[in-house]
């Protein structure tokens, strides 16, 4: 008996008709007569398939095209690499992508016994969820930052490391502090403590980092779980002309000058001139609200290899020509 339109969409069904959709190049209309529902059911499920994830789509673009943003990127901030992911129409899938080529990146870049600095955050815990093919590393992943409220703990750097040891079959190292001191004096206390210096040590020699860029807003991540409060946030920008932090600790300006302000004072990790050292140090950032945060980070000359969308990677360039101009001007 064929299903009817009122047939239950279970996973076998949705796998049958994305494999014929998708992989056989049957059309909607000869899968509607096959199964026996509407063509417009068949929409329906081809887009339960993918929501489901039971059908992933990558959309790749001519390799031209990226290959020039990237020299562009490369001439003019001098990184080693930029990652650039076609635009996507919301932030999940905006993310995913730029996490599957930090993914596909790390995958031909680390080697056993490398040891990998891991920030925290949406963008470094996308690529730690990010599912591909991956060969086995014997890699150390070590949190650059202390932990972080239980309502975050997905985007939490010890959780990400577990999570990237997990995946390529290494072994992950906690920093025991919380990622923001309540005071000055608290957070001097745990960067003393022998446990926590013998981390951050471990850190500081790694061979990869892998951070986030965050942009700063009163609505952000941090002001939501309550590490700063809204008006901090805004004052840093107003007064300190901050755009950014870097991998969640060291705040900066437009121009990579990095701010001394009250909240650097309470961030338990490394800061941006400790990350120096390390000979790859991978920073990501997604989302179209940061090209301010990119332009800063980049300026600053810590970062080795960026990774973000085109429209963030074009917004960044024509505000650094333009920028440049001005001062030209003056």
């Amino acid at each position: 008996m064929k299903p009817t339109e009122n047939v239950d969409a279970s996973t076998d069904l949705l796998t049958e008709i994305a494999v014929a959709y998708y992989q056989d190049g049957s059309t909607q209309e000869e899968i509607s007569k096959k199964f026996g529902v509407s063509r417009a059911k068949i929409g329906r499920l081809l887009k339960q398939a993918r929501e489901e994830g039971i059908v992933e789509i990558t959309v790749k673009y001519h390799p031209v095209f990226s290959a020039k943003i990237e020299q562009r990127l490369v001439e003019q901030f001098g990184v080693k690499r930029a990652l650039i992911a076609l635009d996507q129409v919301d932030e999940d899938a905006q993310r995913s992508q730029v996490a599957g080529l930090v993914s596909n990146y790390l995958a031909q870049t680390l080697k056993n016994g490398m040891v990998v600095t891991v920030g925290q955050g949406r963008n470094v815990s996308a690529v730690a969820q990010y599912t591909g093919v991956i060969s086995p590393r014997d890699c150390k992943f070590v949190c650059g930052i202390g932990g972080i409220h239980p309502r975050g703990g997905l985007f939490n750097a010890d959780h990400i490391c577990r999570q990237l040891a997990k995946k390529y079959g290494g072994t992950s190292e906690t920093l025991y502090a919380p990622a923001y001191a309540e005071t000055k004096d608290q957070k001097l206390a745990f960067m003393q403590n022998s446990t926590v210096k013998q981390t951050l040590d471990l850190a500081r020699k790694a061979d990869v980092a892998i951070v986030g860029i965050g942009d700063m807003s009163e609505n952000s991540y941090m002001v939501d779980l309550g590490w700063f409060t809204a008006d901090e946030v805004v004052q840093s920008r107003l007064q300190q002309g901050v755009v950014g932090d870097f991998a969640g600790y060291d705040f900066f300006d437009i121009e990579g000058e990095t701010a001394n302000t009250v909240m650097s004072d309470r961030v338990i990790g490394l800061g941006i001139e400790e990350f120096r050292p390390i000979a790859e140090v991978i920073a990501i950032a997604a989302e179209n609200s940061k090209p301010m945060a990119l332009l800063g980070a980049l300026r600053n000359g810590a970062v080795d290899v960026i990774a973000t969308s085109v429209s963030n990677a074009l917004t960044v360039l024509n505000l650094d020509e333009q920028m440049k101009s001005i001062k030209g001007n003056d």
